[in-house]
């Protein structure tokens, strides 16, 4: 039975959870990234360029992602 705090965890256990997860962030982004830009060149999103894109980009990943934001503060 694994164990249920993070701090019984050996710190290589620790660290390899860590960078899967950071793994898994990054191509999870990635693929919203790529998804933003087949929907901006098929005309489905207007390309507004810059600090616009950056912030659309935002509200797709916090769209999709929604159940994995709580509250600021409740890690």
């Amino acid at each position: 039975m694994p164990p249920a705090d993070w701090n019984l965890l050996t710190d290589d256990f620790q660290l390899a959870l860590s960078r899967e997860a950071l793994r898994h962030a990054a191509e999870t982004l990635a693929e919203h990234a790529r998804l933003l830009a087949l929907e901006m060149e098929h005309g489905t999103l207007n390309d507004r360029g810059g600090p616009d894109a950056l912030r659309l980009f935002a509200a797709v990943v916090m769209a999709t992602n929604q159940d994995a934001f709580g509250p600021i503060g409740h890690a």
